[in-house]
């Protein structure tokens, strides 16, 4: 297994096949692509057995990741196109859990105080929660409504408990069926930043892509099922700069199409070279880019509808 610092599951298989020079699929892993629209494409990614675990660093299971192109510039009818193809997505991976009317809990992971971090209590803000009304109030809701209950509970920084610990309390207390966890992820891509969903029926490692490994949650920690959402805010310095040296070999290309040079090291992959270089000096940062406030919160808004409608 390679160590890319990247959450993503399809990420991780094509940067694994070209590290080997794979043509076509890695052993243990199925794929497959659907292009929604012009804007949005979906690929599923299945990890079948212990070997495409071992290769692509991620445990059995299914990984669906939704692409949107220029999350910034989206209508109002493409980002509802966004949040039913994330519903959809969604509906399958719960109905092979649990029955129609099984309560869920969602929970938010994260900082709301670091913007980067912020996404899922972004999301749990616009979550619609009915755990409550069907119990106390049930002539006022749809008898056919799905008990859903919502809960951010920080940070082990703010508030000294393991993220882990508060939601096995909540969930040993109310006993949903079904746990959706919210998180930011790492990516190993720029263009990716804030314009990609994951989902998968796996569970999450909370600080995993950026090097602050909590525990994990999952479904052998809880007892139930759980389906982790994520979505990339932000990237190493040494992917910035990846990304900016193969632009800029790129642009120099066009210039000079026959310079074998730069032709060779467009096709390599300088990510590794680049992070050692700067680790010494401390210098492969985390970063995110400057307009992450608004790409969050669109995404936050995407991303509670898509789940909404699927519940």
């Amino acid at each position: 297994m390679y160590n890319f610092r990247t959450d993503l599951a399809d990420e991780r298989r094509d940067l694994y096949r070209k590290a080997n020079k794979i043509e076509n699929e890695v052993e243990g892993v199925e794929s497959e692509e659907e292009q929604i629209s012009d804007k949005i494409k979906v690929t599923r990614v299945k990890i079948t057995n212990e070997q495409g675990e071992k290769a692509i660093g991620k445990l059995k299971g299914s990984y669906i990741t939704i692409d949107i192109k220029k999350i910034n510039l989206l209508t109002d009818e493409e980002k509802e196109q966004a949040s039913n193809t994330l519903a959809e997505e969604l509906k399958k991976l719960i109905g092979e859990k649990i029955e129609f009317k099984d309560d869920i809990l969602v929970v938010g992971l994260g900082n709301e105080e670091v913007t980067p971090d912020a996404l899922g209590p972004n999301v749990i803000k616009e979550i619609e929660v009915t755990r409550h009304i069907i119990k106390y109030l049930p002539q006022y809701i749809d008898e056919n409504a799905r008990p859903v209950s919502a809960i951010a509970p920080g940070v082990l920084g703010t508030t000294g408990i393991e993220t882990v610990e508060v939601i096995k309390g909540v969930v040993e207390n109310t006993k949903p069926k079904l746990v959706i966890v919210i998180d930011a992820l790492a990516s190993r891509s720029m263009e990716r930043i804030s314009s990609t969903i994951q989902i998968s029926n796996t569970g999450i490692v909370p600080g995993a892509g950026v090097g602050n490994t909590r525990k994990e949650i999952s479904e052998n920690v809880l007892g139930i099922p759980v389906i982790a959402l994520g979505i990339p805010t932000v990237v190493e310095t040494a992917v910035v700069v990846n990304d900016a040296l193969n632009i800029f070999i790129e642009k120099l290309q066009e210039d000079a199409k026959s310079n074998d040079y730069l032709n060779n090291l467009k096709e390599q992959d300088n990510y590794e070279q680049i992070k050692e270089a700067l680790l010494p000096k401390d210098f492969n940062f985390i970063v995110t880019p400057k307009e992450i406030d608004d790409l969050v919160q669109s995404m936050a808004s995407i991303v509670a509808g898509g789940i909404n409608m699927a519940l």
